[in-house]
């Protein structure tokens, strides 16, 4: 009833009354309280300022909607008896703010004196704290009695506050917004330091300001460009007891977890006053945000909030910058059937595990993905499979069909991804070369890949590194040394020296040109640039050329230089630690194969014992190593024990089968006994050194040299045995004339 008669007016004297009382500051009786329908805020700040409201949109609410918010300000206010200055500013600030009247709502929120009122309102709900605690169990009408206001004054007050930082914030002015809207949560927080209890605000509009208010500080300070004030406050929103609704909590946690991840600003690890010992603190942003997000994660799984499909992609983005796939893997293991896509898991799964190195788990995925029964066009799908099956020769056939179906999906689509997949075609083309039976079949594989990588070449959008340098790599083998030094060129002004592979295979290329001097200055070039826990791999290809020049008293000093490096370094753990593996002199293949490059220069110089000395280096490093038994027989050989070299040969293959510098040993050594049964044994293993590597200039040679020992008996067939062996070292003779001091590959 009191909002219809409030609303009927009762006249001019009323409201003048009205505007007497505001600007007096004295009570005015609620039943005396009569607005009219002309805005008396406005008329209050045209009176005052000369200046006129302004319009923001349709903000004016419906007619029915303005009724119940009147009857319930007049409904609360009421029970003091009468309405006092800041309070009716209050409730006429509110009137214009739900009009639009922006500035004039503000101009009459201004006029609230908030210091005066906020000790009165920390009294008011530290009390109803104590009730709601039952701390304190007095009738309502006797506590009320003795408090400076009621709470339903102190609800409208704390709406005018809001508002004010509300109107604040459509002005642009987003730090006087922000300190608005922190007086109410600052209130509160003195009040009751240990929360809210619960049903705090049930009978009032406090409680649904104060999520509010909770929930826009933040944004405020985003606004303003203040970084750390806003995530002060979104900790603060969370770490505090407002007493928030699951999907208010659930939104702050939220954007707070954006902000986090792509804000751009490196926040300081939260101090924690709650923090129960040993629990998680994360230690940076990431942290932060991906905790949050798995708590965003935990709470859609137990159905507390709605599926939010973004919580996971935000989720995907911060685990995998900070490495944390296995952790993401196990994330996305866990949600509930339904929840995401099946095509999408397996894939995002497949991803995980790829890049934490466990590739045949990642393909075993993919092939689920991309079955008849599931999606087997998925293009991504294709893409990461033909990547998988690239980088391991022993798959090139499954990476050839992979590579293939997405070059056909991709045609006329995305230049980029078909790139992509004309890349991976083409190295697994040339994986495949490697182990075919005939040579026509090995020149056609060889053409085909070629082809396939120039398309990559053509339809990429930016140079991609990883093509030119497979271009740069294929050309080598085939002994296209001018294209592939080219391409070698153009990696390295690409890459602008940043990438040791680079400088290492335009060496090898120079060394097949026989430029050993060119290389060996590009070589010292790599090393002025590269780090010297980085410098070991190109340390021993200096040695190499230094040999191959004749050079060997240069290098012996070389290798002794990479040994000292290496001593220094395994008497530090620490950096042992630091670096990553296979990636530096650290490798504990590459310091195998140091000591045995500097045995077979000893074993050259006749040098017995100091070759026996590196062997037995290399045995503490790696017992079990193929490469040091070979190195063992050489010693052997040269000795003249060709029955223990034949030993030391064999015992190589039987750590590695395919072992090419054994096989080829072992065969040399049998041919020399001369008869048949050994020329045959000879024979096989020559011809799978030549099945592995078509290219080994010692395999053809020493087949030459088998057909040649086998021409000695004479007849029709001797013929033909010189006829092949003069083809064995022709070929030899050719290769040999392009041959790099180590493999391009």
């Amino acid at each position: 009833m009191g909002g219809k008669r409030w609303l009927k007016g009762r006249g001019f004297g009323s409201k003048f009354r009205m505007m007497k009382c505001l600007g007096s500051g004295e009570h005015l009786n609620v039943d005396e309280m009569v607005p009219s329908s002309e805005s008396l805020a406005t008329r209050d700040y045209s009176a005052t300022s000369g200046g006129y409201s302004s319009q923001v949109g349709e903000s004016e609410q419906k007619q029915p909607d303005n009724i119940s918010n009147i009857e319930e300000a007049e409904s609360s206010l009421r029970e003091s008896g009468c309405l006092n200055y800041e309070e009716a500013r209050a409730l006429l600030g509110r009137l214009e703010y739900q009009k639009g009247n922006l500035e004039a709502a503000l101009h009459v929120f201004e006029g609230i004196d908030i210091a005066s009122v906020t000790p009165k309102m920390k009294v008011c709900i530290a009390r109803r704290g104590d009730m709601r605690k039952g701390e304190r169990r007095k009738r309502r009408s006797s506590s009320d009695i003795a408090l400076p206001m009621s709470m339903h004054a102190v609800s409208l007050l704390f709406e005018a506050i809001f508002l004010k930082a509300k109107s604040l914030q459509a002005l642009g002015r987003y730090r006087e917004a922000a300190q608005s809207c922190k007086i109410i949560l600052d209130t509160v927080e003195s009040a009751l330091p240990e929360g809210l209890p619960e049903n705090f605000g049930s009978d009032c509009k406090l409680q649904d300001t104060l999520s509010k208010a909770v929930e826009l500080l933040p944004e405020l300070w985003k606004l303003d460009g203040s970084p750390h004030e806003a995530i002060s406050s979104y900790r603060r929103a969370l770490l505090h007891h407002w007493n928030l609704d699951t999907e208010t909590t659930a939104r702050i946690q939220k954007e707070f977890a954006i902000y986090l991840l792509y804000g751009g600003t490196d926040a300081t690890p939260p101090n924690l006053r709650y923090q129960v010992e040993g629990s998680f603190v994360p230690r940076n942003n990431t942290e932060e945000a991906v905790l949050l997000l798995i708590i965003l994660l935990r709470g859609s799984a137990l159905k507390r909030i709605e599926w939010d499909p973004s919580i996971l992609d935000h989720l995907c983005f911060g685990l995998s910058v900070s490495g944390a796939l296995r952790g993401l893997a196990t994330q996305i293991e866990g949600l509930l059937p339904g929840v995401m896509d099946r095509d999408e898991r397996y894939y995002i799964l497949s991803l995980c595990y790829c890049g934490e190195g466990e590739s045949t788990v990642s393909l075993n995925l993919l092939r689920k993905l991309l079955s008849k029964a599931q999606n087997p066009n998925c293009i991504n799908a294709l893409l990461l499979a033909s990547k998988i099956c690239a980088e391991n020769p022993n798959l090139a056939e499954q990476g050839i069909n992979f590579a293939s179906r997405a070059v056909e999906r991709l045609q006329g689509r995305c230049d980029q991804m078909a790139s992509s997949a004309h890349h991976f075609l083409g190295v697994s083309l040339s994986a495949e070369a490697q182990s075919v039976m005939t040579d026509s079949e090995r020149v056609r594989k060889q053409s085909e890949s070629l082809e396939a990588l120039q398309n990559a070449e053509r339809t990429m959008k930016d140079i991609d590194p990883e093509i030119i340098y497979h271009l740069s790599l294929e050309n080598a083998e085939q002994r296209k040394l001018d294209s592939a030094l080219n391409y070698a060129m153009q990696l390295l002004k690409l890459e602008a020296g940043s990438n040791v592979r680079g400088w290492i295979l335009l060496t090898r290329i120079l060394s097949g040109q026989k430029r050993y001097l060119d290389a060996e200055t590009i070589i010292n070039a790599a090393l002025d640039q590269t780090g010297k826990w980085s410098q070991g791999k190109l340390l021993r290809i200096k040695a190499k050329l230094q040999i191959a020049q004749g050079h060997v008293k240069n290098a012996v000093e070389t290798y002794t230089h990479l040994l000292a490096i290496l001593q220094v370094q395994n008497r530090s753990p620490g950096l042992q630690k630091n670096l990553k593996g296979g990636s530096g002199i650290h490798d504990r293949n590459l310091e195998v194969d140091i000591w045995h490059d500097l045995a077979k220069v000893y074993i050259s110089l006749s040098q017995w014992r100091d070759a026996e000395v590196c062997l037995s280096k290399s045995e503490a490093v790696s017992p079990y190593s193929a490469s040091r038994w070979h190195t063992t027989g050489l010693l052997c050989e040269a000795k003249g024990l060709y029955k223990e070299a034949l030993k030391a040969f064999t015992s190589a293959l039987h750590v590695d089968s395919n072992f090419i510098p054994s096989l080829v040993a072992t065969a040399n050594i049998l041919r020399q006994q001369g008869n048949n049964h050994s020329m045959n044994i000879a024979r096989s293993y020559l011809t799978e050194a030549l099945r592995l590597d078509r290219t080994n200039v010692p395999a053809w040679y020493n087949l030459g040299m088998l057909y040649k020992e086998e021409a000695k008996g004479g007849g029709h067939a001797a013929v033909t045995s010189l006829n092949e062996a003069a083809e064995c070292f022709e070929v030899a003779e050719v290769l040999e004339e392009s041959e790099p001091v180590e493999p391009f590959r």
